[in-house]
């Protein structure tokens, strides 16, 4: 806070100095800022190799006046508010805040330091403030609301409706209806929700990052461990300057393959510790008061625009309408998931007791003896697939899908890139004709934030007259195991599954399109993991596999008795999978139908929470408060439902492929791109029926986890 405070205080000061002389000099420099000029690049992707830390902050000032001029442009035209004057108007405005903002956040997840955090800190309070200016902007709203009082009158067509729609809802959801003495407190609230979001987030960064390490000394203690994980151990050791020791991080290409094999329990328990304690360890990285006082800073929010809890709010506008129809949803399918796992705990103690381990099941140890169980049930071990899927021919696969869908291809580019591991493909149509860029970055390191994500730089942008301007660019980042001495990246089945996941939005990002920006792609939230997760199914498909999967030494083909292995095991652990998930998904749900205004003692409430669904001891969910980013960072604040929603459509849309008996079926390929490509004209439900042509069926997602036959 002292170094936040102190970077402010320098910011006025500077500012507040500034003679007309300095001004201009600001201007000439200014004019030279990479982040405020056209990007002379191909394809125009951003100039990383000529951004430093010191473009931002005038970047977004810069930014933020030509946006406010912008506005009091609208906002003072003497002419009647119309669709042109008003709505596209307000359309086409902030354009150059969005590029600025866009680079700085992309950045602070994938490629941070302590200045850029800083930095972070000083930006949240500054564009919370700017933001509510503008939804505040009682002019603005007036001519926005005069235009959508009499829009029946308009002869508007359906997207010019579906835009109008959308912009007065926003104005009204972020209170553009409340009195100046409301909307002075919503303004406060927003403020600091902003701002302890941004700390929470940055809190987890640091737990995983820096704040843990598993030395081993004893060779013996890396019994069970496979010779790759033994290896990544010891070479980030080296980097740790701890060389001749072997190192276990929080990352999960690191702690997750520990879990599986590691034979000490003790040790299996120590990382596993330290995972889920993250952001509860009382120390400077602590979030349990972070958690506290969104809860609380939330639900006043609600209050305020006339919503009984941030729940109700937040779904207002997705697909699920309410907070009702998500319990009842997750409760359907909570039963069989919870069921499937008892049953697996049933067979992984048997395998204990019977080599005799007389062990007591921890959380820690279902990575291991389900690991064991995989061996036994379907005689698959992991890391027998590994040498398989080199990320090289991991992403070769996931381009031949695509081509064999879409007709789409990928050629390496020479693009800026903000980090050495990044790189880029130029994605073309079927015609040959330019679709977008398309970064990748993949491998942990201490800059880059936990987890898998995909973003964009920019989506298609068209001037007002609708003219097209430029293409796509889009980013997916990872944090897979990286390659070790001469072997290189080597990916689980779950980094496997997760590659396909993120290039899954990208494909969606590189389709999208739309006249008008703010319709464009727009989606609700849980519909967004749609276009993810059905990607994964083309993942290990056997046809599929026949293709990409490739042994990294000789160049073999995956062998069909393997392919076999894994298509058979495509059930496994599912019920713990499933659980794990949906515990998480209900927390996330509990902290944000709370009612009332208290202090809550975070263990307490989520000992409670999961004692309430009948969670067994031996499974915790998925994320845990302290460290629940999906919730307490604001993304999917109460939606962290909405991948088991998505996995409900992408189970019934693959199903439509596999009844053809084609899964690269033609027809449906051509419906689902036309589907992403319009997902903005309409709601989130009624296209996907009009790509599926019924509503979708729960079936094939239980079928698919192996709940029902």
């Amino acid at each position: 806070m002292k170094k936040y405070l102190l970077l402010m205080l320098t910011l006025v000061v500077l500012m507040s100095a500034c003679s007309k002389k300095e001004t201009e000099e600001a201007m000439d420099e200014t004019n030279a800022n990479p982040l405020l000029i056209e990007w002379d690049t191909p394809f125009g992707v951003p100039p990383f190799d000529k951004i430093e830390l010191e473009h931002y902050m005038p970047a977004v000032e810069e930014a933020m006046a030509a946006h406010k001029a912008e506005i009091e442009a609208i906002v003072n035209n003497p002419e009647e508010p119309t669709f042109e004057n008003t709505i596209i108007a307000y359309d086409q405005s902030g354009r150059l805040m969005t590029k600025v903002q866009t680079v700085f956040y992309n950045l602070s997840s994938a490629e941070t330091n302590p200045q850029m955090d800083s930095l972070a800190g000083v930006f949240s309070p500054i564009l919370s403030a700017y933001g509510d200016k503008i939804m505040f902007n009682e002019k603005l709203f007036a001519r926005i609301k005069a235009i959508h009082d009499k829009k029946d009158e308009l002869g508007l067509d359906p997207q010019q409706l579906r835009v109008l729609n959308k912009y007065y809802s926003d104005f009204e959801r972020n209170g553009a209806n409340l009195s100046p003495e409301d909307k002075e407190i919503l303004g406060g609230l927003n403020k600091e929700i902003a701002e302890l979001q941004l700390n929470f987030g940055q809190n987890v960064t640091a737990e995983t990052n820096k704040s843990f390490r598993m030395v081993i000394e004893n060779e013996a203690d890396l019994a069970g461990l496979p010779e790759s994980v033994i290896a990544a151990a010891a070479a980030q050791a080296e980097a740790d300057e701890m060389s001749g020791k072997w190192v276990f991080t929080l990352q999960k290409p690191s702690c997750i393959p520990f879990l599986q094999y590691a034979e000490n329990k003790d040790l299996r328990e120590k990382i596993y510790r330290g995972y889920f304690m993250k952001g509860n360890n009382d120390n400077e990285f602590d979030n349990k008061d972070i958690v506290n006082k969104l809860v609380n800073l939330r639900l006043k929010k609600a209050k305020l625009l006339g919503f009984e809890d941030f729940a109700s709010y937040r779904h207002d506008v997705y697909m699920a309408k309410n907070p009702a129809n998500v319990y009842a949803f997750l409760n359907e399918i909570w039963t069989p998931a919870l069921n499937t796992s008892k049953n697996d705990l049933v067979e992984m103690q048997a395998i204990a007791d019977a080599e005799g381990n007389n062990v007591k099941f921890d959380s820690w140890d279902w990575w291991f003896y389900s690991e064991k169980l995989r061996k036994a049930k379907y005689d698959l071990d992991e890391e027998s697939t590994k040498p398989y899927f080199s990320l090289d021919q991991a992403i070769e696969g996931y381009i031949y899908v695509l081509n064999k869908l879409y007709g789409v291809t990928f050629e390496k580019t020479e693009v800026p890139v903000y980090h050495k591991d990044a790189f880029a493909y130029e994605v073309k149509n079927a015609d040959g004709s330019h679709l977008g860029v398309f970064y990748m970055d993949f491998y942990p390191r201490e800059g880059k934030r936990s987890g898998a994500w995909c973003t964009n730089y920019r989506g298609n942008d068209y001037d007002k007259d609708g003219n097209h301007l430029a293409s796509p660019i889009v980013s997916i980042v990872c944090n897979f195991t990286p390659p070790v001495g001469d072997s290189p990246a080597l990916l689980s089945l779950d980094e496997l599954t997760t590659l396909f996941h993120e290039g899954g939005h990208a494909i969606h990002f590189l389709f999208a399109d739309g006249r008008y920006y703010r319709t464009q792609g727009d989606v609700p939230r849980d519909f967004v993991e749609l276009p993810s997760q059905v990607m994964e199914k083309w993942a290990v498909e056997p046809e599929v596999l026949k293709v990409y999967a490739k042994h990294y030494k000789t160049g073999e083909v995956m062998p069909d008795e393997l392919i076999n292995k894994i298509e058979q095991s495509g059930h496994f652990n599912q019920g713990f999978v499933t659980t794990e998930y949906i515990a998480a998904s209900i927390l996330d749900m509990d902290w944000h139908v709370i009612k009332e205004n208290g202090e809550f003692d975070v263990q307490k409430f989520e000992e409670e929470s999961m004692k309430k669904i009948g969670l067994i001891p031996e499974i915790l969910p998925r994320y845990r408060s302290t460290y629940f980013q999906h919730s307490f960072t604001g993304g999917y604040t109460a939606g962290y439902y909405v991948y088991l929603w998505a996995a409900k459509l992408d189970a019934d849309a693959f199903a439509a492929f596999k009844e053809t008996g084609d899964i690269f079926n033609q027809e449906y390929a051509e419906k689902f791109r036309y589907m992403l490509t319009h997902c903005g004209d309409d709601d989130g439900m009624v296209i996907y029926k009009n790509f599926r042509g019924q509503d979708p069926s729960i079936e094939p997602l239980l079928k698919a986890r192996g709940f029902i036959k």
